[in-house]
């Protein structure tokens, strides 16, 4: 009885350990999913920050801010919103070295300016500049 009691438990280790292995192996042998354009979009960001949040029609404003995610050399447009519509203004710039950028903007159209910046999909959340 003894004799049996041990090949049924040296049986069912055995399986066991198998079973792990080939199971080890599969994970192993399974590749994993590569990021996605638009996964990496989402973990890439912008932040804006403006010199002046006031000033007169004509007047330029300092844009600056840092980007995570994002290579250097891209692409950075500032854009305003115009009739519910986010606009591309003729200011961009590229990103530096340190992950920053700064571009500056010449505003002309009287009230208030809603600004964000844009790399891309990825955009920064918006300021306001009120231009008198």
């Amino acid at each position: 009885m003894k004799s049996t009691l041990r090949a049924l438990a040296a049986a069912t280790l055995s399986a066991t350990l198998l079973t792990g292995a080939a199971a080890t192996s599969y994970a192993a042998a399974t590749p994993s999913p590569k990021a996605s354009a638009s996964a990496s979009a989402e973990q890439a960001s912008l932040t804006v920050t403006v010199d002046k949040t006031e000033v007169k029609a004509g007047d330029k404003v300092h844009v600056t801010g840092r980007t995570k995610g994002l290579k250097i050399g891209s692409k950075v447009v500032l854009q305003h919103k115009k009739n519910g519509k986010w606009t591309t203004l003729k200011a961009e710039t590229v990103v530096k070295n340190g992950s920053s950028y700064a571009l500056d903007a010449k505003l002309n159209t009287k009230g208030a300016e809603e600004l964000r910046v844009q790399s891309g999909e990825v955009s920064s959340p918006s300021v306001t500049v009120t231009v008198s």
